[in-house]
């Protein structure tokens, strides 16, 4: 096993523990390395970019020697940790779970780990029981921000002044590339997701996609996320459609348990899956990724959308884990974000069913009167695997899905 390896310091630095020196990726997860002591860099076994093997030495660290460790230490890269997978930390006397991010975070709030309660598995630590611990002291709601950072309450003789508003309408223009032309060809191999795309792309051909497509009316669900988003945001939470889409899908689910089902190499069984784990797709700078929310069908709309946001923010930064890779269901993709109306999604093996979301149009539909009204409409493109979902089930599940998200309010009555 190899993974690709960017590096953060060089020869001669000074880094203490905790700092990051390296990020490394495989086709499945990107994780930063930290330094497990204070001292100076000495040696790099590898340049920026280059592979770098498992269990073969990255770089050698000087430490003093007066501290009774050895005067040099191989970092060692091992394999890229799950979510599921902790550290240890050793406080009066027991083993405390947390990951090097949870304990760098702690350290740098002045906050005891063994003050704070783990409500992760086995008591764990969570980012988030750090986080909640803060808000403990300070009697504020601390938002998230994009950098892990903590944001402090403003005071109470401060308030945050009311956005202008923009009395002409922006129109968004194309985000163009820089072109460079250096006349010459060029190679280079497949790595990280990108490898991970190939191979999942690949077996994707196999399944005979079924192709569905229809329009959604989300006028009522635009003023509703209008009225929401204000709280959403008290909550620190960016409320957009997507918890919405998702959650109207999981209800769907409940009803055609087919379309969140998984069909085995041979094709003669069929897995029907109890976790409604929804992966929605991301285009990042590392390429296509689908991180997955996790057991929508116990989740609240908040929740689903809590867990969009810290998604949304790793895999910005290139720093989603295998856990929140692997195990997904049934997948949703929004590329309605970037542009265009339809589509014609690929599934992801061994899911059986993924949708696609175009852009939300304002455009003149007629009412049951014949007057013709404004409405919010978003068009939506579904695949399915036909060799086990017929044309008439996944029609089935498109108009339930679009009844939720037509009458948004309907959904209160299967919430659980």
């Amino acid at each position: 096993m190899c993974l690709e390896c960017k590096r953060y310091i060089k020869e001669g630095d000074s880094v203490s523990q905790f700092d990051s020196i390296c990020e490394v990726q495989s086709d499945k997860a990107s994780v930063t390395i930290t330094s497990r002591y204070d001292g100076i860099i000495r040696k790099l076994h590898y340049n920026l970019d280059e592979i770098a093997y498992v269990g073969k030495p990255l770089v050698d660290i000087e430490i003093d020697a007066s501290k009774g460790v050895a005067p040099e230490e191989d970092v060692v890269e091992t394999p890229p940790m799950s979510h599921e997978e902790h550290t240890h930390q050793e406080i009066k006397g027991h083993k405390t779970l947390a990951t090097p991010a949870v304990r760098r975070l702690a350290m740098e709030n002045n906050i005891k780990l063994s003050e704070v309660v783990g409500t992760g598995k086995d008591n764990r630590i969570l980012k988030e029981d750090i986080l909640n611990y803060l808000a403990k002291q300070t009697g504020a709601i601390l938002p998230p921000s994009p950098k892990g950072e903590i944001i402090p309450p403003l005071p109470k003789s401060e308030t945050m002044p009311a956005a202008p508003k923009d009395k002409a309408r922006k129109i968004p223009l194309p985000v163009s590339r820089p072109l460079v032309f250096s006349g010459k060809d060029k190679t280079e191999p497949i790595t990280g997701f990108h490898k991970a795309m190939v191979k999942t792309m690949s077996a994707a051909l196999k399944i005979p996609h079924f192709g569905y497509c229809d329009e959604i009316d989300l006028t009522q669900l635009v003023q509703l996320r209008e009225e929401l988003k204000p709280l959403a945001q008290i909550r620190g939470v960016k409320l957009s459609f997507m918890p919405f889409f998702i959650k109207a899908a999981s209800l769907g689910l409940l009803q055609y348990p087919i379309l969140n089902a998984s069909l085995d190499e041979s094709c003669q069984n069929v897995t029907y899956k109890a976790s409604h784990n929804i992966g929605v797709a991301m285009d990042t700078e590392q390429g296509l990724i689908v991180p997955n929310v996790k057991n929508v069908q116990v989740c609240s709309v908040f929740e689903i959308a809590s867990e969009l946001n810290r998604l949304q923010a790793l895999g910005s930064a290139g720093q989603l884990g295998t856990n929140d890779l692997t195990g997904g269901t049934f997948t949703l993709s929004n590329i309605g974000t970037i542009g265009g109306t339809y589509t014609k999604p690929v599934i992801l093996p061994p899911e059986v069913a993924i949708g696609a979301l175009g852009k939300i149009q304002v455009l003149p539909r007629f009412n049951g009167k014949g007057e013709v009204f404004k409405a919010q409409i978003m068009n939506v493109s579904w695949s399915a695997d036909h060799r086990i979902i017929d044309g008439a089930t996944m029609a089935r599940f498109s108009n339930l899905w679009k009844s939720y998200l037509e009458n948004p309010a309907s959904m209160l009555l299967d919430l659980k």
